[in-house]
């Protein structure tokens, strides 16, 4: 029976067009038919169902500018147009699509509006959700058809995080908190991709300063994180500050994935033996087993041929010091060119 319906969704699939990844497509099906199976009730179903339409909608409008790097903006709705955090938001917006970025903000009014201001539509995006009090989209993303709506946050902040290349957090209330937060999280036990995470605040702002003294006196000190996990944010006051920490970022280092046990670095340049050498010394802590070895492109990512062309670095990571794994990107990045 088994057999056979495995046959009937697969002939389905091609049917519609078929898929190179047929077999996780049916994987998705016949997970949806277990459900029968289960007797779930209709709120968890409507659950189930409405997620997965937001994230296929979602992957759908991001899918066209994969090639592109973008900045996630979190910051208060409630901060006026008059507010020096406005201003900050919306040059920085400026500054950082001037460096090829695009940005993707929560759709709403304050800092969100601020920084699509300073965007422009063109090079933004919008992740709307559905609120009790109804949230309405700014003017400059509005009608845009790079604005999604979700009716989950769950959704929404994963869309967030997973296209993003960086993240900048204005001043803001619990949602900014909170996203914050879960970014750190994301990035410190490997679940998202390591990428730089910019708290700006305007010139003698303090949010900031008094979150970051919570976070050692309260976290780092009775070790409930470690020294290492001060290394995945920075603080900053001003946009160009927080531009360069983006930039400086991708100078040397392009991205990174998993192959088996395996990370494999791209980098914009191949380094010399010396550098990996030194490398190996200094980050010896977090490789399990095996050295860090310069190489190129490995037969499991011939799905990403844009990128076969650049230089790896790749080792056995520990897949546990992450901030440590950040040390190593600045390493890099402060390589002469």
């Amino acid at each position: 029976m088994e057999g056979r319906l495995d046959d009937r969704i697969l002939a389905l699939i091609e049917e519609c067009g078929g898929s190179e990844d047929a077999d996780l497509i049916k994987e998705m099906i016949i997970t949806s038919l277990k459900l029968i199976e289960h007797k779930e009730n209709r709120g968890d179903l409507k659950i189930l169902h409405r997620a997965m339409r937001e994230l296929r909608y979602a992957f759908k409008v991001f899918s066209a500018y994969r090639q592109v790097r973008k900045v996630t903006v979190f910051g208060s709705s409630r901060t006026s147009e008059d507010d020096p955090a406005y201003k900050l938001a919306e040059r920085f917006a400026q500054l950082i699509v001037r460096r090829g970025f695009m940005v993707i903000t929560g759709a709403g009014d304050g800092v969100m509006k601020g920084a699509q201001a300073g965007a422009g539509r063109e090079m933004s995006f919008g992740a709307n959700i559905v609120l009790p009090f109804e949230q309405v989209p700014n003017e400059y993303i509005l009608d845009d058809p790079k604005l999604v709506t979700f009716r989950y946050f769950f959704t929404r902040k994963l869309m967030f995080l997973k296209e993003a290349h960086a993240v900048v957090l204005f001043p803001g209330g619990f949602g900014t908190l909170d996203e914050c937060f879960e970014a750190l999280t994301l990035i410190q036990t490997g679940k998202t991709e390591l990428v730089p995470v910019v708290l700006l605040d305007v010139p003698g702002g303090t949010y900031w300063h008094r979150w970051k003294d919570y976070v050692e006196q309260d976290l780092l000190k009775p070790g409930m994180i470690s020294p290492e996990d001060m290394h995945l944010f920075r603080l900053v006051h001003d946009e160009r500050e927080a531009a360069e920490e983006i930039t400086r970022f991708y100078r040397l280092y392009h991205s990174s994935r998993y192959v088996d046990d395996r990370l494999v670095v791209r980098l914009e340049r191949r380094p010399t033996e010396a550098q990996v050498e030194a490398l190996n010394r200094e980050f010896a802590d977090i490789l399990n087993g095996g050295p860090i070895v310069l190489g190129d492109a490995l037969p499991e990512e011939e799905n990403e041929p844009q990128l076969s062309h650049l230089p790896r670095l790749i080792f056995p990571f520990n897949r546990r010091h992450f901030g440590r794994l950040r040390q190593l990107v600045d390493r890099i990045n402060g390589w002469p060119v």
